[in-house]
């Protein structure tokens, strides 16, 4: 298979620029698009051989679900047993978004779309490209990351390419995204919405929105293999480097600082960066090529002989946010062997953050 890439003028976007795009989804093909969170891989929603495909592109495992894409909130009932009352508050607040909801789901999807369960994860994003290609195909578009499985998500087309050259029909490229890291889901089948991954749209949001919501504990730890995943992102590696990620976080300037949340957005802790520099150095004078993530705060504090890469500034947690894939990314085309990490703020956008460093690394948490 060739896959061919398109390129989008948001600028000056016509219907007729995504009708091939439209009809391959139709028929049963594959096609990678943009939201506003990352480039997703897009099929037939309700075509269980369509999104079968998914899965062997992406090497996905077959239990872990993909999200029906939507684009209006009419689209939402018939792939639905019923629309909760908190689930209608949050879609008023934050539909079109970067917000996932599950529900329980209808007879029309198919298993295989969510990943054997009798629930269906569903989102209405708010990309210009994205909507209009899923009203001109007719049809709800299951669309997880459009990258290999496990690797980071794309941010740009090129990362799409990278990944799904020769395993799918087309590419939209509508240039970078905004957001940076996938959706946050929420369960809404039980009494209280349960946040299954943070996004964009916080968990304080969410409590602004709904009230109380709770917070599933694969949102800051692994989750056991005997586990099946409610939603994509809860069980398996994902969005790792191919080099080694380890994670540097100094729980106790964290804690002393956990009343000052604009001081703790804006500094990090000395022994982090301390740490930090030995142990890449340790590695570099083995020979291993050595990444560091850190911030614009402390850039200027790492060797300047190692590949130091800052995500931006912690002040502006949407930078860190939108930046996070594509050094990861970079990391890999540089063949590093050893990244370490800066950590970051576990509320508000830091959350999401914090989550797919957390996975990234495996777990592989530095407390200093």
């Amino acid at each position: 298979m060739k896959t061919k890439v398109t390129v989008i003028d948001r600028d000056a976007l016509r219907d007729e620029d995504l009708e091939e795009a439209a009809r391959i989804l139709k028929t049963g093909g594959l096609v990678a698009f943009p939201t506003e969170t990352v480039y997703g891989l897009g099929a037939n929603a309700l075509d269980e051989k369509a999104a079968a495909k998914i899965y062997a592109a992406k090497g996905r495992p077959s239990d872990n679900p993909l999200i029906a894409h939507i684009a209006s909130p009419s689209d939402l009932k018939p792939l639905v047993k019923e629309i909760p009352e908190a689930a209608g508050k949050l879609m008023k607040a934050w539909w079109p978004g970067p917000l996932t909801m599950i529900f329980p789901k209808s007879s029309l999807v198919p298993g295989g779309t969510t990943g054997g369960l009798d629930t269906v994860a569903v989102r209405m994003p708010d990309d210009e490209v994205a909507r209009r290609l899923i009203r001109l195909a007719g049809v709800p578009v299951a669309a997880p990351s459009a990258n290999t499985s496990g690797r980071p998500s794309p941010t740009e087309a090129d990362h799409v390419y990278q990944d799904m050259d020769g395993r799918i029909d087309l590419i939209l490229d509508g240039g970078p995204v905004g957001i940076g890291v996938e959706s946050t889901i929420v369960d809404v089948t039980g009494p209280v919405p349960i946040l299954l991954r943070p996004g964009a749209v916080t968990l304080e949001m969410l409590e602004e929105t709904v009230g109380a919501v709770e917070v599933d504990p694969a949102v800051t730890g692994p989750v056991s293999a005997d586990v099946k995943p409610r939603a994509p992102g809860m069980k398996y590696r994902h969005y790792a480097p191919k080099a080694k990620l380890v994670l540097v976080e100094d729980e106790e300037w964290s804690r002393a600082h956990s009343r000052d949340y604009g001081r703790r957005r804006t500094a990090v802790s000395q022994a982090v960066t301390r740490t930090i520099t030995r142990l890449a150095m340790e590695e570099a004078k083995k020979g291993r090529r050595v990444g560091i993530i850190c911030t614009d705060e402390t850039v200027e504090q790492y060797p300047k002989s190692l590949w130091v890469r800052s995500l931006g500034l912690r002040s502006r947690e949407e930078t860190i946010a939108h930046n996070l894939f594509g050094v990861l990314r970079e990391f890999d085309s540089l063949e590093v062997e050893v990244i370490y990490s800066e950590s970051f703020s576990r509320d508000h956008l830091g959350q999401a953050i914090m989550n797919r460093l957390s996975k990234a690394a495996g777990y592989h948490i530095l407390k200093v």
